[in-house]
């Protein structure tokens, strides 16, 4: 299974950002409306990648990623991004946590441990957005080892005290996810008060 730590997957993850329609047309402005209408405020963005959804998000949120080549991508695109040994925010320090496309990468521990992890850099009451790929964007990367569906993300908030407040499918109705690669399972919640 490649790693998603390496150079080769932020070099891959370039890639896909400029292939195919993506170079004519603006594929992500639906998402980037979708981020924008739940209003997160300050966001930390865990699991941030290149930083694609940070750049949809307020200026002043930060990311946080494992990979430090996808951490460099993002300082060099003017986001404020770190590793996890790098980040240093006291608690309560930001409105929103964002999990995008990342549970699908880990077993479930794994992702309940990250999650216990950062909560606490959330203000109380807080927002939290999980998103996980529906069958077929699962299905376009190597490196997703686990299907997460809408009863998955229930869990992993559930587990990890969040308060699960809406769950839908994003940008089409939840059938069109077993052919479009695109489309997206949604959680959001929130932190306990």
């Amino acid at each position: 299974m490649p790693d998603t730590r390496s150079s080769d997957y932020t070099s891959r993850l370039t890639r896909l950002e400029t292939s195919g329609l993506k170079r004519f047309l603006p594929t992500q402005a639906p998402y980037r409306w979708n981020l924008r209408r739940l209003h997160l405020g300050r966001v930390l963005d865990v699991g941030c990648g290149l930083g694609r959804n940070l750049l949809n998000c307020s200026p002043e949120s930060v990311g946080v990623d494992h990979n430090p080549h996808s951490v460099a991508t993002c300082r060099e695109r003017g986001l404020t991004a770190y590793t996890p040994d790098e980040l240093d925010e006291p608690p309560g320090s930001f409105d929103s946590l964002l999990c995008a496309h990342v549970l699908e990468h880990m077993d479930a521990d794994l992702g309940v441990k990250i999650l216990a992890e950062y909560l606490p850099l959330v203000k109380p009451g807080g927002k939290v957005v999980l998103i996980t790929p529906q069958e077929a964007g699962y299905k376009t990367d190597a490196t997703h080892v686990r299907f997460v569906d809408f009863t998955g993300l229930h869990e992993h908030a559930e587990t990890a005290g969040v308060t699960v407040t809406r769950a839908y499918s994003f940008p089409f109705a939840r059938p069109v996810g077993k052919v479009f690669p695109y489309n997206e399972f949604v959680l959001v919640g929130t932190v306990p008060s």
